[in-house]
């Protein structure tokens, strides 16, 4: 930043009292990037997620969702390794995003603590948190508030943090100036994203089609991947990180050994008796306990019928003979037949 105003200058020296790795903020105004995301709409490449078509005119005009708001504070929180630690994870292939407790719920309470403190330095001025779960484009509003450059994956990238972050934003009544430069992008002729995605999600650079995406699919859909498709999941089980991991600025920021491990393996040094041990339990769990047991993990996400069809997957394109049994015994069940046939052939 050039210059500062004592507002600007009482925001940052806030900001720089929480754990967050790097923030900026921008004027809210049309998204730079919002004819991009109709088209991205229109040619269908959300799938099932009909709250992004939804979402779309609160996250073009954003004075409709939050009327008095003139601008965004973006902030940034590195989960590499996860802030937000949480006991009962099991030990099957999950996206480092979801290696703790659901960000959605943790990191918003932490934008809460910063906004009170806001709201207490700016008596009468309004401030409101926000993290993906809401109907703000917020890789746009990262990129102008210069926080990070969208990469071909799609990611929010910056040069000195790579891309396995957090972001959130404070929306605000208050008059704050576009101080920050957007980051430039440099992805330049890299495409290690693009060819690394096992199911060729990303059809073009920063175009990601969301119903070919392994997170997509073992995450937000409620139906069964096309069997085209489910073959090339290997062993995820929540989530994917391919096209972050294999992404040089991550290697130079997180190392390239620790990085090709996430990318290649799903959890080192781990025996094939615990892999089946967390499927076999997954698989004969009543859906209720599965409810409770995830009640604030990112696993709740993908809901119990979810999590059995994952591991459907896993145990299908593993050909893991030992749980035979397990999926023979889902033969029955009305949502997961079909699935359990899928496996019990990749088992023959």
């Amino acid at each position: 930043m050039d210059f500062v105003s004592p507002v600007e200058a009482t925001v940052k020296e806030t900001l720089n009292r929480f754990s967050l790795s790097h923030f900026g903020w921008a004027p809210l105004t049309r998204p730079l990037s919002i004819d991009f995301y109709k088209s991205w709409l229109k040619q269908g490449h959300h799938a099932s997620m009909d709250y992004l078509v939804r979402h779309l005119e609160a996250k073009e005009n954003p004075q409709s969702f939050a009327p008095k708001a003139r601008a965004a504070i973006v902030v940034a929180k590195d989960y590499h390794p996860h802030p937000f630690p949480a006991a009962g994870l099991l030990k099957l292939r999950t996206a480092m995003y979801a290696q703790g407790t659901d960000y959605h719920q943790a990191f918003k309470a932490e934008l809460e603590q910063v906004a009170e403190v806001l709201r207490a330095r700016f008596v009468g001025e309004e401030f409101l948190c926000f993290t993906d779960s809401s109907p703000v484009l917020e890789r746009d509003l990262a990129y102008r508030a210069g926080v990070g450059w969208i990469g071909k994956n799609t990611c929010s990238i910056n040069a000195k943090r790579g891309s396995l972050y957090f972001i959130g934003e404070i929306y605000t009544t208050l008059a704050l100036g576009a101080d920050f430069t957007p980051h430039p992008d440099l992805c330049g002729t890299c495409s290690r994203c693009i060819d690394a995605c096992p199911t060729g999600a990303i059809e073009a650079p920063k175009v990601l089609n969301a119903g070919k995406c392994i997170s997509y699919w073992t995450i937000e859909a409620k139906e069964t991947a096309p069997v085209e498709l489910r073959t090339k999941f290997g062993d995820w089980f929540f989530g994917c990180d391919i096209c972050q991991t294999v992404c040089p600025w991550n290697e130079k920021v997180f190392g390239r050994a620790a990085m090709q491990s996430a990318s290649q393996a799903a959890q080192p040094g781990l025996s094939a008796d615990g892999i089946e041990a967390d499927l076999r339990w997954i698989l004969t769990t009543s859906n209720a306990t599965l409810t409770k047991t995830f009640g604030d993990l990112p696993y709740s996400r993908a809901r119990p019928t979810g999590l059995k069809r994952n591991a459907l997957y896993i145990i299908g394109n593993g050909r893991l003979q030992n749980l035979r049994p397990e999926v023979e015994a889902l033969r029955e069940n009305a949502k997961l037949k079909d699935l359990a046939e899928w496996t019990l052939g990749c088992l023959n």
